[in-house]
């Protein structure tokens, strides 16, 4: 079992499944290369941090439009190719609203697997979570 850190929060075990089942259909649309239900699943302006192939800090805010071009660009539109993921999450509850979840994931496309680490910050509103932050490197020549 992974230890969690003190953030002054102790989540329930609902709200620690709530947050697994998000990532769960998330992972869903991401391997149907669904974009735009991904999109769904945020809160726009979406906050992005990177680094570019300099080495420097990179950071920016999307639309829901910027969000779908993008993802459309890279993930490719509908591919019949399967895309999947076993990951391995973290999440440090700030709150019952905040959420900051860590990943270790290995994505599978085509045959080939790529190791992936990211953070996401995630926020409840209205009962649901939705991301809001997504921090990973190696992305930000495509923020500008």
């Amino acid at each position: 079992m992974t230890r969690l850190p003190d953030t002054g929060y102790i989540p329930t075990a609902e709200e620690l499944a709530s947050v697994q089942e998000w990532f769960a259909a998330y992972d869903a649309a991401s391997a149907k290369r669904d974009v735009e239900r991904m999109a769904d699943m945020a809160v726009f302006p979406l906050n992005l941090v990177s680094d570019d192939s300099a080495g420097n800090g990179a950071s920016a805010q999307w639309d829901r439009q910027q969000f779908v071009r993008t993802m459309t660009q890279v993930m490719g539109d509908g591919g019949s190719d399967d895309i999947t993921f076993e990951s391995v999450r973290t999440p440090v509850f700030l709150s019952p609203a905040m959420a900051v979840v860590f990943t270790d994931s290995t994505m599978t496309m085509e045959g080939r697997t790529q190791q992936l680490r990211y953070a996401d910050i995630l926020i409840r509103q209205d009962g649901r979570w939705a991301f809001q932050t997504m921090l990973q490197g190696g992305w930000g020549d495509n923020l500008r």
